[in-house]
């Protein structure tokens, strides 16, 4: 196990970012088209492909997903990867037609720092092409992809990801990219909101403090003049419909609330993928997709955290601070 969303077989991660510019793009590629959808719970999402996801609609399968920065410009992340797959020869088939069927979701990372003067087109086409390209087992975290201008409110945000087991031997994972108004640490402190969920010390090993103060528990948010919302892919193993990926999306962002002070706020465009790679049957599909909903919560709290452990400062006056550049010791 990697404790990343590749321990689901079956998918690839591919990043690519320009530090110049100070954003980036994720890809999440599916070897063969998979079922999935989606939950969307911020107060100002931007989306591409996400109404073909609702169970109603007919498309069941998937080729990829994509996360990026760069606001409404990066949806354009998505047409890249389309260029990609189809150069492959994959896509929804009509007649001798093929169309890659490629959902994206953006964050807003344009006040993060870099030069973001790129002329007549936006650079996230090629970026996207550039990403899925990349897309291996293994992926770094923190400040790449979609996470290099993620910001949260006081610490640089960025790609985390995180992996469990349930009792039924079903395997899902999470790759998130944080990007809150809200705080992802406790106060002033280097505890994280989602310390009791922790794995082997995967972000620091700190627990919650020993008590809350008032001003822990405070109302902090970047506002208006900053960027906000986080990303997230879940993925398991298990045989789901679309109904069903749809319950564990729901149950999923429940994840973001363990995880982030405050969320889901006005100023947010919190969206949550999920996806089901279809290889080993749901033993009851009532307390077994129950149990899979609870550890995917938990897997995205988890990469939330890890996101913003492992992220590091950008090199622009005025960028915020690290988790680890303000609080490793």
């Amino acid at each position: 196990m990697r404790n990343l969303i590749t321990d689901i077989p079956g998918l690839r991660v591919g990043h690519a970012g320009d530090s110049k510019l100070g954003s980036g793009s994720t890809v999440v590629l599916f070897e063969q088209p998979v079922v999935a959808s989606v939950d969307v719970r911020g107060g100002g999402p931007g989306t591409r492909e996400t109404a073909l996801l609702d169970p109603a609609q007919t498309v069941e399968g998937i080729d990829a997903i994509v996360l990026s920065g760069g606001s409404a410009y990066g949806l354009d992340a998505a047409s890249g990867v389309q260029a990609f797959l189809r150069e492959q020869g994959r896509g929804f088939k009509v007649r001798e037609a093929l169309v890659p069927i490629v959902p994206a979701a953006i964050l807003f990372d344009l006040l993060a720092g870099g030069d973001k003067n790129w002329g007549r087109y936006p650079p996230y086409r090629d970026l996207g092409y550039d990403a899925v390209k990349a897309a291996g087992l293994d992926f770094a975290l923190g400040s790449v992809g979609a996470g290099l201008g993620a910001t949260t409110f006081s610490l640089k945000g960025g790609i985390g990801s995180a992996s469990a087991t349930t009792r039924d031997g079903l395997t899902v994972g999470a790759i998130v990219a944080a990007n809150a108004a809200g705080s992802v640490t406790i106060g002033d402190g280097p505890h994280f909101w989602a310390a009791p969920f922790e794995q082997s010390k995967e972000f620091g090993g700190r627990g919650w403090p020993s008590s809350f103060s008032a001003p822990d528990l405070a109302f902090r948010s970047k506002g208006a003049v900053r960027e906000n919302t986080t990303l997230a892919v879940v993925a398991t193993d298990a045989n789901l419909t679309k109904a069903q990926c749809k319950r564990l999306a729901v149950m999923a962002q429940s994840g973001l609330s363990r995880a982030i002070y405050p969320v889901h706020t006005p100023l947010d465009g919190d969206v949550v993928f999920a996806a089901a790679m279809g290889a080993k049957p749901l033993p009851d599909p009532v307390y077994s997709l129950s149990e899979l909903g609870m550890a995917a919560a938990n897997v995205i709290a988890r990469a939330i955290a890890r996101g913003v452990y492992e992220a590091s400062a950008l090199p622009f006056p005025g960028s915020l601070p690290s988790w680890q550049g303000r609080f490793a010791t």
